[in-house]
């Protein structure tokens, strides 16, 4: 293995001054190992690659929600109908993504370890902004994958303790060359993403319950995949349901399926009387 030696002695790499970022090690000592800065050789795009669609966050008396739809397509094909699109990327925050799915994974999975990896060396946690500027690097990072059809779109959420009362429930979004900006209130990622906004904008009201967070949350997925094809709804056949978690000041969790699939069949119910969903509150 490189980095360790016939005796097994760590490299001198292993001791030499840097930075507290686990992404810049590899790309100074194994820059293959990271997926996301492989370029495609010239002229050629990426056709065919699966994609996941919508993802969301919205804030809630508590802390933040953030949910996804189960669907990765292939251009007009279904290639998963239970792909999962939100993790856990520390204790108080959560990664969920819209775009090439290999390569998103991978940046989740490198993600994850970049945080722990600060807080190993540096003996505290990065603060959330931190987390969100971090995360931003490494997307730019993918910018010539991203220009051949292979972007991958991140949707961070998190709970943060410096943070007002009522308000420590925070949302990132991010474009593809690495911009970072800050949400308020809710936001969404995806090719449903803008009959997801919609929706909540009509759903959202501060200092929402978990319960009524959650329920906006399908409906906003709901309607996404009403009118975007690429977004899956709940499947109540196949028992498949959207992926919906929590971060609050007790850390993230994700909602048991049974919870998930009692919210999705009651919200079911109420379009058949209400095909386009419930009316603003005014």
């Amino acid at each position: 293995m490189a980095g360790i030696d016939h005796e097994g002695r760590l490299g001198e790499e292993f001791f030499t001054p840097g930075s507290s970022s686990f992404t810049e090690f590899l790309a100074a000592h194994r820059p293959e190992l990271l997926g996301t800065r492989r370029i495609l050789p010239d002229g050629v795009r990426a056709e065919g690659v699966p994609h996941g669609t919508t993802v969301l966050a919205l804030t809630f008396g508590d802390g933040v929600l953030i949910a996804g739809d189960r669907r990765a397509t292939m251009g007009n094909l279904i290639a998963q109908r239970d792909l999962e699109k939100v993790y856990p990327a520390d204790d108080h925050t959560a990664v969920a993504f819209a775009g090439s799915v290999g390569l998103a994974l991978d940046l989740v999975k490198l993600y994850q370890v970049e945080l722990t990896h600060f807080e190993k060396v540096e003996g505290i946690p990065m603060t959330l902004a931190a987390k969100a500027t971090r995360l931003a690097t490494m997307i730019r990072g993918n910018l010539g994958q991203a220009m051949q059809g292979l972007a991958v779109v991140p949707l961070l959420a998190g709970y943060d303790p410096a943070g007002p009362e009522g308000g420590r429930g925070r949302i990132f979004g991010f474009d593809v060359a690495g911009g970072r900006y800050e949400k308020f209130g809710f936001h969404a990622e995806g090719s449903g993403s803008p009959y997801a906004r919609g929706a909540l904008k009509k759903l959202f009201r501060p200092g929402m319950s978990r319960r009524e967070a959650a329920l906006a949350a399908l409906q906003a997925l709901y309607d996404a995949a009403d009118d975007d094809s690429a977004t899956g709804g709940p499947d109540l056949t196949r028992r498949i349901y959207p992926i919906v978690s929590v971060i609050t000041e007790d850390g993230f969790e994700r909602l048991p399926e049974t919870e998930t699939e009692e919210l999705s069949r009651e919200m079911v119910e109420q379009r058949r009387g209400r095909p386009d969903g419930p009316n603003a509150s005014v």
